[in-house]
């Protein structure tokens, strides 16, 4: 059986170095654009830079969030950033959405895409379709059962990211909609009221 990579979040350059430290495969985290964790600390442009060195210079991946939606009039200022991140040799980009998975996917070839938890992929279906569109990972909906995930895994060559620690929605993973009924800010576009964790 093939070791599984152990996978940590790195919300800043200090938990970035504990986690190497730990001895994690590999670390995700969020630059100050398109991520769902709009309110966290996270890394400017300069910070991602020396995150990726100085991750690799351990052999540590380092896969970053650009997991909000993507508004028409950000198209181009997203693709900026895919670009940027790209030139920074990023290991992979974990996306929420469809349609800019298959815009990078068509422009940047090579970049690694990972289904963000954010997606809901729960079922066989679902990571069909995302091994279909040619993604490297899919992160699997926190509900989902273990015995989903056997199958899942039986009848698919994708990887599979399934957490093991950290919060559970308390609604469908990715279909963060109480927040924008309750507090009138989006899960998805990153300005979560966090009123699950409440």
């Amino acid at each position: 059986m093939k070791k599984p990579e152990l996978l940590a979040p790195a919300g800043s350059f200090d938990s970035l170095i504990a986690a190497i430290e730990a001895g994690c495969d590999a670390v995700y985290l969020s630059g100050t654009m398109f991520g769902a964790r709009k309110f966290a600390v996270n890394f400017n442009n300069e910070e991602l830079i020396e995150a990726i060195k100085y991750a690799h210079k351990y052999k540590v991946k380092v896969y970053v969030t650009v997991n909000t939606l993507i508004y028409e009039d950000e198209v181009e200022e997203f693709l900026n950033y895919i670009d940027f991140l790209h030139r920074s040799n990023v290991d992979a980009v974990i996306m929420q959405d469809i349609g800019m998975m298959d815009l990078v996917r068509k422009t940047y070839p090579n970049l690694n895409i990972h289904a963000s938890t954010q997606m809901h992929i729960h079922n066989l279906e679902g990571t069909k379709f995302m091994e279909n569109l040619g993604l490297e990972r899919v992160v699997i909906a926190r509900e989902t059962s273990y015995e989903d995930i056997k199958k899942i895994k039986e009848k698919t060559n994708i990887q599979l990211e399934i957490f093991i620690h950290g919060a559970l929605c308390m609604c469908y993973s990715g279909q963060c909609l109480m927040s924008s009924l309750i507090g009138g800010r989006s899960g998805n576009r990153g300005t979560c009221t966090q009123c699950c964790r409440l």
